[in-house]
């Protein structure tokens, strides 16, 4: 299945999924101190593919970590598809990461021991899925993404945009309202990178969802609905 057979209509985004309220934080202290993220506010919009822009160490991984849960702001508030992510106790964040927001990686992160229908297979295990269920979905993601024909082969076996196509799978597995996709095409070339991209549009506009991805890429920018750049740690355009 193609990329455009994904979203022959675009839905028309409703709803807010993600709002930042002068978010910051900073590592380190006295004159070592990083402030990698100052200040920050902006939303996302269910539908809405937004790209995160900026140079290297400007802030973009920390911001994605701060909305995903995987870090706590210093100051300022999260909230992610209604749940306050800022004041979330470390089980609530468990089942935010496992539920409401799905992961993509620059790294890919399959486990290579693992098919790619099993490793799209993980979160669901993990929710406790019933196998025949568990086993339709994966059966319909991989077709989603491409790969219906690859279900058994490990990641070694495919090429880096097919793994990443398998990330992504595994990323929508339990249905997310939010993506966050981290450096997604940075160890792809421009062709896959363009078509990954083009995926994770499609499946934003087509699913409702919301999508966040940090890229430098400037063609992969222009793909996006919207536009946050970052410079310093601070949110200098919209």
């Amino acid at each position: 299945m193609s990329e455009s057979t994904l979203a022959p209509a675009r839905v028309v985004t409703t709803g807010e999924v993600v709002r930042v309220e002068a978010v910051s934080r900073t590592f380190g202290r006295g004159e070592h101190a990083v402030h990698a993220v100052r200040d920050v506010s902006f939303s996302a919009g269910r539908g809405e593919l937004v790209a995160i822009r900026g140079r290297s160490g400007a802030g973009k991984t920390t911001l994605l970590n701060l909305v995903g849960g995987l870090d706590r702001p210093d100051s300022g508030r999260v909230r992610v598809a209604g749940h306050d992510v800022t004041g979330a106790s470390e089980r609530e964040l468990l089942a935010l990461r496992r539920g409401t927001v799905g992961f993509v990686f620059q790294t890919f992160g399959l486990v290579p021991i693992l098919s790619a229908a099993e490793n799209v297979g993980v979160p669901l295990r993990l929710a406790k899925v019933p196998a025949a269920e568990r086993e339709q979905r994966v059966a319909v993601l991989l077709e989603l993404v491409g790969l219906g024909g690859h279900a058994a082969q490990r990641p070694y076996e495919l090429s880096g945009g097919q793994q990443q196509r398998v990330a992504v799978a595994r990323a929508l597995a339990n249905e997310p309202d939010l993506l966050i996709a981290d450096e997604p095409t940075g160890q792809l070339d421009s062709e896959t990178g363009r078509s990954i991209m083009d995926l994770i549009r499609a499946v934003v506009h087509a699913r409702g969802m919301t999508a966040l991805v940090a890229t430098h890429d400037p063609a992969l920018i222009e793909m996006a609905d919207r536009t946050l750049t970052l410079r310093d740690g601070r949110l200098v355009t919209d």
